[in-house]
């Protein structure tokens, strides 16, 4: 028999006391100092299966604005809610229930803005709340590019058929919500 092999690397027990400090040399936070930075929340539908592009979304401010944002959650909902909310600061509201009797800013509803957001667009919308003068480089580039582009002129489309008159009219509404 072979005989259990020791760590190559070992760390001695970091206390409540003296936190380890993280990757870039800062402490982290201790269970009773507040949450710096405001809080995001995105709300979205369990049903209509979009907590992946929820986690997405959240991934993507994260790895965007990093300990700019002091917290993010992922909220469950139902009936096809799809809200991002942003919270001035995140130790006056991490104590109340997500959504309930707070006083944030809805960023994105999807029935109010019609649909999702692209990232560029999301990250735009909390960079003007966290900090305006930041830039975003090539986000900033896109979006400036997006709204300098022309947009064509809308085809007049003929008359509609009978034919097409008769088609099936198409539910938009997700199966799972009603």
């Amino acid at each position: 028999m072979t005989e259990p092999v020791a760590p190559i690397e070992s760390h001695p027990p970091v206390s409540s006391a003296n936190p380890a400090p993280t990757s870039q040399g800062e402490r982290a936070p201790t269970p009773e100092e507040p949450i710096s930075g405001p809080r995001i929340t995105i709300q979205y539908c369990t049903q209509c299966k979009w907590m992946l592009r929820a986690a997405y979304f959240a991934q993507e401010l994260l790895s965007t604005f990093s300990t700019d944002i002091g917290e993010i959650a992922l909220v469950p909902r139902t009936g096809g809610v799809f809200r991002v909310t942003i919270f001035p600061s995140a130790s006056t509201s991490s104590t109340l229930p997500s959504g309930e009797g707070e006083e944030g800013e809805v960023l994105w509803d999807r029935k109010r803005d019609g649909g999702f957001p692209e990232v560029k667009v999301l990250k735009s919308l909390v960079r003007d709340v966290i900090d305006p003068s930041r830039d975003l480089g090539h986000t900033d580039r896109a979006l400036r590019k997006g709204s300098t582009v022309a947009t064509p002129a809308p085809k007049t489309a003929a008359p509609p058929t009978p034919s097409a008159q008769t088609t099936a009219p198409v539910d938009k509404t997700c199966e799972d919500c009603r």
